[in-house]
């Protein structure tokens, strides 16, 4: 054995970075079974220490390799066009525009829904077949959302075809065809959507938060209301991108593509938007409340929730929220993973694995740019609604007092953070939407190593203070399915306001 090993370092060393064969150390072979019953000759095969011809070892790979860092570019208009390399051979390019549920009026009231349903539908020149085909035939995938604050629109596919998935995904924002059947047919589809939305509790909730918590612009339903669904038309589509889809208030951003290339690709195209000035953030302000709805259901679906101030300008708390999510965590009563999953967090020790009463429990953020919520859903037998708010009550309190959460716990919280961004960042999808909204918000791309370093250095005071900045705020409680049980809103609140 030791001869053998002794002899490849000596053939390696000999003939340096050539490869050799992989075949057995005999110079001869019976030529197998084969061979014996057709009567073939012996196969003659080269020895581990005859390099193959013509062939050598690449350079092996670095240690480390510098992440590649997001370059911007911000054309005469004031839009902003970002990428970022990466040694994929696919890339995702999206168009992240500034304008969402929030920037609509009673008027427009669905919009955004309506316009997510109508992307890369028929635009003025090209038809949706025609659409589809072009996409089909390289292998791409297109998909939009539309969010309180941005509409988001993506296209994925192989890095060769970057100039097609540019100009297509450029037509269909710009240049919409909105034919009558075609938004006829989308709103029946929001029609089904809506009567399916029973179906999601936790949706509903999470929706009836923000009409209860908030007055303003973060009010507007995500969904289309079911009144606004008879008065939706073309008109008013067209009218909406008119106002709101202009340079300033746009970001294309690119992962997996030169930046020199993108901008050469994208300029003649994005250049002649209007310049229009970028508009004030329409005003939101956070009130608390309470909502209850009453339906056929076996089970009570109830959240309760406080304001995160400052949202996404407040880095420092923003970024704490999302760690003390994680220090909570929770989940369904079973579920499988790991530490991500939430299994070892204190809604799941504490809660969870005590309460079968409890289907699921977890702690839940949505931040902004200038607001947020922080809270718990819960999902519990009807007869045990009181006690599940009341355990929900009680470890927000904890939380906020110093000294009840170790440092273990905290550690533990940093880490499943940092995993989850890493994770989430291996998605291109997710990369280029983080570099669009990250240039919408800030103006740039901050590094990751800046993320890193900034959960790192969060402490368990930060924890507990910025637990009890949160739940100083008014409440906001929201209920669904058979709420007889559930506690008034007043005996709620009184235990964190009480003095």
């Amino acid at each position: 054995m030791y001869r053998i090993a002794g002899s490849h370092l000596r053939a390696l060393k000999q003939h340096g970075s050539s490869r050799f064969a992989s075949t057995s150390v005999v110079k001869q072979s019976s030529g197998g079974l084969f061979g014996w019953l057709l009567g073939g000759k012996p196969t003659q095969f080269p020895t581990l220490d005859v390099p193959l011809p013509g062939i050598t070892i690449p350079p092996p790979l670095p240690d480390f390799v510098e992440p590649a860092k997001a370059k911007v570019t911000s054309l005469p208009n004031g839009l902003k066009i970002a990428s970022e390399t990466s040694t994929s051979p696919a890339a995702t390019v999206g168009l992240y525009i500034d304008c969402g549920s929030m920037y609509e009026t009673p008027g427009s009231s669905g919009a955004s829904h309506l316009l997510e349903r109508m992307s890369f539908k028929s635009t003025t020149n090209r038809s949706h077949l025609r659409l589809v085909r072009e996409v089909e035939s390289i292998g791409g995938n297109v998909s939009a959302i539309a969010t309180r604050e941005q509409m988001c629109y993506t296209y994925d596919a192989f890095r060769a075809y970057v100039p097609d998935m540019v100009e297509v995904l450029i037509d269909s924002v710009r240049n919409p065809a909105f034919l009558d059947w075609e938004v006829k047919e989308q709103l029946e589809e929001i029609k089904a959507e809506i009567a399916e939305f029973s179906a999601n509790p936790q949706g509903l909730l999470l929706e009836a938060l923000h009409s209860a918590g908030y007055t303003g612009a973060l009010a507007n339903p995500l969904i289309a209301p079911e009144p606004a669904i008879h008065k939706l038309d073309s008109s008013i589509l067209k009218e909406f991108i008119a106002e709101n889809y202009t340079a300033p208030r746009m970001v294309l951003a690119a992962s997996g593509v030169e930046h020199d290339v993108l901008v050469s690709i994208a300029e003649p195209l994005l250049s002649d938007l209007p310049a229009v000035k970028r508009p004030e953030e329409p005003k939101s302000v956070y009130v608390g409340g309470d909502y209850r709805c009453q339906a056929d259901c076996q089970n009570t679906h109830v959240a309760l929730a406080f304001e995160v101030p400052g949202g996404w300008y407040e880095e420092k708390t923003a970024i704490t929220v999302t760690v003390l999510q994680k220090l909570m965590g929770g989940g369904d009563w079973f579920c499988t993973g790991g530490v991500g999953k939430g299994l070892y967090s204190r809604l799941s020790l504490r809660i969870l694995s005590h309460y079968h009463q409890i289907e699921s429990f977890s702690a839940f953020n949505h931040i902004y740019n200038y607001s947020g919520l922080f809270g718990i859903l819960a999902t519990t037998s009807p007869d045990f609604a009181s006690k599940a708010v009341d355990l929900a009550a009680g470890e927000l309190l904890e939380v906020a007092t110093p000294g009840n959460v170790t440092q273990g716990q905290l550690d533990q919280a940093k880490q499943a953070a940092k995993c989850k961004v890493l994770m989430d960042l291996e998605s291109r999808a997710v990369a280029c939407e983080d570099i669009g909204r990250q240039v919408m918000t800030y103006g740039e791309r901050k590094p990751i190593e800046k993320f890193l370093n900034d959960v790192e250095a969060i402490t368990l005071n930060d924890i507990s203070s910025t637990a009890k900045n949160i739940i100083s705020t008014p409440l906001t409680m929201a209920s669904w399915g058979d709420v007889t049980n559930v506690p008034t809103y007043e005996s709620v609140s009184r235990k964190f306001h009480s003095k």
